[in-house]
């Protein structure tokens, strides 16, 4: 018969509680947003799979729990199935999902998104690809310039004041999500979507105060940043998600991104989550477990700013042993949650750390079998 030690908490740095301003989110086990394109009426309204889909990360023990990327603007959503948050129909439907998380004990965050140029497409599972066409639904798309991504429709680049419009938009969204009950707010600068054009010379050929040197490509999401936390007050955590790399030579990469991470949180954000991609096509990604850790640590030790890592952490001691080892404040997880939506359960067990939200109904689970 074998005997495991009792680990405590403290012993389990994945397990303690993390501040960030005025809220504490009880451990670093994070979800990651991840789409649903399941707004069926493509009216940007959650619905009942929205609610079991994110209640059940909640009731599962994670800490954060951010919604998937909710559209700032009809134009901005990625598929007409996207949820969006820029109408007062939308603000109030979330609260029955902000309600239960918390109820659960979840801190509750939403990522607020434009998709720029890979607006109105299908969704992944439609079989059609591409952009929606406008006599099926889809809509003009918008960029920093008139360069598409390869297979999508060609945007029309935006003026000064349809940027002005793009802030104002981010910013409106930003107050509905403090309304509809979330704690935590997420601007999207990844991914290739609109504030990703917008910072990699490869989509911004602009020749204007939006284009050319960083300072001029990081001007718009360090308005929305600047924005955003004048509008919601010194309490409310805004984290900022930037893929590090375009994984192509002369494009974005980790030290632009540490750079305006500095500058971002001089601006008043306050975690940066790490991705990668998404902006190009034809680049070879190393999809290997914990493969963007690095870069997450990267820009976390150069842009002297706390981060999130994500990016295939599959098991607990993969995800402890990020956190112990300081390589990240966090982890952000996906497709793992999909599998396992009680992980952050299953991981307190794996590793025995002694945590105080086991649903009541679940305890048996926590016993040692």
């Amino acid at each position: 018969m074998t005997t495991t030690k009792a680990i405590t908490m403290n012993d389990v740095t994945l397990f303690t509680p993390l501040s960030i301003r005025g809220v504490t989110i009880r451990n670093r086990i994070w979800v990651a947003p991840m789409c649903q394109y399941s707004a069926e009426a493509r009216d940007g309204m959650t619905t009942d799979w929205h609610l079991v889909h994110l209640g059940s990360f909640g009731q599962g023990g994670a800490g954060l729990v951010i919604t998937e990327a909710t559209a700032v603007s009809p134009e901005g959503r990625i598929s007409p199935q996207d949820l969006g948050i820029w109408n007062d129909e939308q603000t109030q439907a979330f609260r029955r999902i902000t309600d239960f998380l918390h109820g659960q004990g979840a801190t509750t965050g939403i990522q607020l998104a434009h998709a720029g140029r890979k607006a109105s497409t299908y969704r992944p599972w439609a079989s059609e690809r591409g952009s929606v066409p406008l006599d099926a639904g889809g809509w003009q798309t918008v960029g920093p310039s008139p360069l598409a991504f390869p297979g999508y429709a060609t945007p029309a680049e935006l003026d000064s004041a349809a940027i002005d419009g793009v802030v104002d938009d981010f910013v409106r969204a930003a107050l509905r999500a403090i309304d509809a009950g979330f704690d935590v707010l997420e601007i999207h600068a990844a991914h290739g979507y609109l504030l990703h054009q917008f910072l990699s010379p490869l989509s911004n050929e602009r020749g204007d105060d939006y284009g050319g040197s960083l300072e001029n490509r990081a001007r718009l999401l360090l308005r929305i940043v600047s924005e955003i936390r004048a509008a919601v007050g010194d309490e409310v955590p805004l984290l900022v998600r930037f893929s590090a790399t375009d994984w192509v030579e002369d494009g974005w990469n980790e030290q632009q991104t540490a750079t305006v991470a500095r500058w971002a949180r001089d601006r008043g954000a306050d975690v940066f989550d790490i991705s990668s991609g998404g902006n190009i096509t034809g680049v070879t990604i190393p999809s290997t477990p914990g493969y963007q850790v690095p870069l997450a640590e990267y820009v976390g030790a150069k842009g002297d700013v706390p981060v999130s890592a994500v990016g295939l952490i599959t098991t607990a001691t993969q995800a402890a042993q990020i956190v112990d080892e300081g390589r990240a404040d966090a982890v952000m997880l996906g497709r793992e949650m999909l599998r396992d939506p009680h992980f952050a359960l299953r991981a307190a067990h794996e590793l025995g750390a002694s945590i105080d939200y086991w649903p009541s109904q679940y305890l048996r689970a926590a016993w040692p079998s």
